[in-house]
């Protein structure tokens, strides 16, 4: 095989007799190899079935490391761009031809619209999911598996998972785990629901929420059966000290270290007035620990379940430090809900072994916590550029909410929200408005006012997206150049 290297890209002449041009753009040289070999096969220049150089081969023409082509064939093959097996090599996986898709029926001409670029709260970036790593981790899982683990499973989850998550959590967040009350679901709103049929089968009618949140987990207390009465929430988070006029209630779901969607944290005193309730009625307190791992310009805060584990009941996931799509998350349950949401679980484990042992594999190699501090470390860069940028451009808003977590607030002028919303839309910018997260509260007290905010998630938006959005959700702001167009009757 001979190569000829040029400024754009790498040209292949295989042994085979066909000829292909790699663009090899971008810092990064297994990045940039691994969206070149991408591209030639969604484009059909790589065909079904297409015989790639070997490793050492391609390494060596390239003048690289052999690793690096290693890697970022297991990654393709990780994606089902490509298929390995023993004595056929890598070869380009069977796949739809591009070329004789069916074309989308022709549409109306209209005004061309920009590309929607999306800020909305609530997801992280998936490009950040660690392929190799999770291939590596899962090759050496599933080396190591004994053979019960291809049965149907133990109801909590592998006990490899369990242990490796009860050291985790006791070194990162303070949580007070022990295996044996750690059960493994298929995600949050999986195990929400498990606790929250254990919840009822032991009488309880009502679950306090914070006024703040996704209706998701509100609409799935509510059809297991519960009531869902609303915690206002305040610069120190939601009033815990209410608890106690709310009639019925037996759990209240809290985000403590990181309230979502405002970002504030609980405070103290009203961390210690929820635990005071929930020893005075027997209550339970439900701590969702979302994005624990991603504090920024502060000292960590613990979970709120280190400091009385008979009480509370602890939620983690993967779904925002590694990718919603694993299904991963666990609880931390007081020793006497065990058995209860077991029984609401049933006999079998539903979440992957294998996941799960890669995972646990994961944990216990060191390599999620080096996943995790690398996209820490970006989204606290994100999390920096989008201050800088607003703080430049538009100076008369300002930012909250982001000490930690994926997601900041801007806070704009009463009445102005749901304008700007659609202001962003028209610009082809997808944003979320705070209120879209607002529970109903009764009417008195002083903070009954609705805040108006943006909700701007600064962590799911491509890396080439980035400077656009940025851009775009600094004119559409009150001052910003797209405000000042609107009120000139130029949009």
């Amino acid at each position: 095989m001979a190569v000829s290297q040029t400024n754009s890209g790498v040209e292949f002449l295989s042994a085979a007799g066909i000829d292909l041009l790699l663009e090899l753009r971008g810092p990064g040289l297994r990045a940039a190899l691994t969206d070149a070999l991408r591209v030639a096969v969604r484009t059909g220049r790589l065909v079904p079935g297409a015989r790639l150089p070997a490793s050492r081969t391609l390494a060596g023409d390239l003048g690289i490391a052999r690793s690096t082509v290693t890697e970022s064939y297991a990654e393709l093959v990780a994606e089902g761009w490509l298929t390995a097996q023993q004595g056929s090599g890598t070869r380009v996986a069977d796949r739809p031809d591009p070329r004789t898709a069916v074309p989308s029926p022709a549409r109306r001409p209209g005004p061309r619209r920009p590309p929607a670029q999306g800020l909305v709260p609530g997801a992280a970036q998936f490009a950040e999911f660690p392929r190799t790593m999770w291939v590596t981790a899962a090759r050496r899982a599933l080396t190591a598996a004994p053979h019960d683990a291809f049965g149907y499973g133990d109801p909590l989850g592998r006990m490899e998972l369990r242990s490796a998550l009860a050291e985790y959590l006791a070194r990162v967040r303070g949580v007070d785990a022990t295996p044996e009350r750690i059960v493994i679901s298929s995600g949050f709103h999986h195990g929400l629901g498990l606790l929250a049929r254990a919840l009822r089968t032991q009488g309880v009618r009502a679950m306090a929420v914070e006024s703040y949140g996704l209706d998701l987990y509100r609409d799935l207390l509510i059809g297991v059966g519960l009531e869902t009465p609303a915690l206002r929430v305040d610069a120190d988070g939601a009033r815990t000290g209410d608890l106690s006029g709310l009639p019925g209630v037996g759990a209240v779901l809290l985000t403590p270290a990181h309230q979502f969607p405002t970002g504030v944290a609980l405070s103290p005193e009203r961390r210690a007035a929820a635990l005071d309730w929930a020893h005075r009625t027997g209550g339970l307190v439900v701590e969702d620990d979302y994005d624990g791992e991603f504090r920024y310009d502060r000292q960590p805060i613990g979970a709120l379940q280190g400091r009385d584990p008979a009480r509370v009941a602890y939620f983690g996931t993967a779904s925002k430090s590694l990718a919603p799509a694993l299904r991963l998350a666990w609880m931390v349950l007081p020793e006497e809900w065990v058995p209860k949401v077991a029984a609401a679980k049933g006999p079998v484990d539903g979440v992957s072994v294998l996941d799960q042992l890669t995972l646990a594999e994961l944990i216990t190699s060191g390599d999620f916590d080096r996943h995790v501090r690398a996209i820490r470390q970006r989204y606290r860069r994100r999390r920096g550029q989008l201050v800088a940028a607003l703080a430049e451009r538009a100076p008369g808003v300002r930012v909250t909410g982001m000490a930690a977590g994926l997601q900041a607030v801007v806070e704009l002028p009463a009445g102005t929200e749901a304008r700007i919303v659609r202001r962003a839309a028209r610009h082809g910018l997808l944003v979320g408005g705070l209120n879209e997260f607002r529970h109903e509260v009764p009417a008195d007290g002083p903070d009954r006012r609705e805040r108006d905010a943006l909700v701007v998630n600064y962590s799911a938006v491509s890396d080439s997206a980035w400077p656009g959005a940025l851009d775009t959700l600094c004119r559409i702001m009150p001052d910003g150049g797209a405000a000042r167009a609107e009120l000139k009757g130029e949009l």
